[in-house]
């Protein structure tokens, strides 16, 4: 007899499978088939071995469920939220700010540093002007809110212009470094000296023989430059002048050397600035001084 049909023999009178599995009298729920897939692949992948007690996934789903957040809940922790939210949202409007006065300071560093950089590396003369237009109104006119920065060189590593007889730089005589600079949310500005020879502090830096921008230079130059002369779209009434030394001369009242030279930047809203307070060239806030020696041209920022 084969084993088959005695098996089909023995169970004939009703018998109860032996194979793993439901009966067909109970046959499995959809739940159920879940259960035992989620387990069949928690076995295969190794997150359970055979033998361990396996977890009733059925009842973690509805501890999950129980255990969350009601509504009230949920909305006392939105409204706390929003509660700090509005008590931190000035901080951040001050780092904002202070970033943007350090970041414009680095900025000019950078300018400076490349022109003094390009005189010495090129044998010439190179001049940064500083122009401030209106944040507000279209480009070149003048006010406050942007400063723009032009770094020009001489073509024939001299001067261009007559010392004894400073004027307007020919600009076919010239030719441009690198692009506008422009920066936004910055007015230059005029401070009181510092107190110290060495100071490491904004009120304890050292005291400067010329400040940008009480007056205009007796050398201006315009953008764009070449030859021939194209239309003047910025012409800078403020700069200062690298030599192929590297030496930093400033136009007050002629090119000299200066022990100390500094540029002053304060922070505006739009396009407008912060109005000196308890006295003149004294500002409250976010200010900044960019100083650079007139003999090694070595540039500092102080900030305050």
């Amino acid at each position: 007899m084969f084993p088959r049909e005695a098996s089909k023999r023995r169970c004939s009178g009703g018998c109860v499978s032996r194979r793993p599995g439901f009966s067909r009298r109970e046959p499995a729920s959809a739940s159920h088939r879940a259960v035992a897939s989620r387990l069949a692949v928690a076995l295969r992948k190794g997150w359970l071995r055979e033998g361990e007690p396996t977890i009733n996934l059925q009842q973690s789903t509805l501890n999950l469920v129980r255990a969350g957040f009601t509504l009230v809940e949920l909305l006392i922790v939105i409204g706390i939220i929003a509660v700090l939210l509005v008590l931190i949202a000035p901080a951040f409007t001050t780092i904002k700010s202070a970033g943007d006065v350090t970041s414009a300071a680095y900025t000019i560093k950078g300018v400076l540093d490349t022109a003094r950089t390009y005189a010495k590396a090129n044998n010439t003369y190179t001049w940064v002007g500083f122009y401030e237009e209106d944040v507000s109104q279209p480009p070149t006119t003048v006010g406050v809110g942007r400063i723009v920065m032009s770094i020009v060189a001489s073509k024939d590593g001299t001067t261009v212009y007559d010392p004894n007889n400073p004027t307007t730089i020919n600009p076919t005589k010239l030719i441009q470094v690198g692009k506008l600079t422009k920066i936004e949310n910055v007015h230059l500005a005029t401070f009181t000296d510092g107190l110290g020879t060495t100071g490491s502090t904004f009120d304890t830096r050292p005291a400067v023989t010329y400040q940008t921008p009480p007056n205009a230079s007796l050398t201006p130059f315009q953008y764009p430059v070449g030859n021939p002369a194209p239309s003047a779209q910025y012409t800078f009434m403020k700069a200062i002048q690298f030599s192929p030394r590297g030496e930093a001369e400033i136009d007050n009242t002629n090119y000299t050397l200066k022990t100390v030279a500094e540029v002053g930047i304060v922070q505006t809203r739009g396009n407008a600035a912060p109005t000196p307070s308890p006295g003149p060239r004294q500002y409250p806030g976010n200010v900044v001084a960019i100083q650079f020696t007139g003999v090694g041209g070595d540039v500092k920022i102080y900030r305050r």
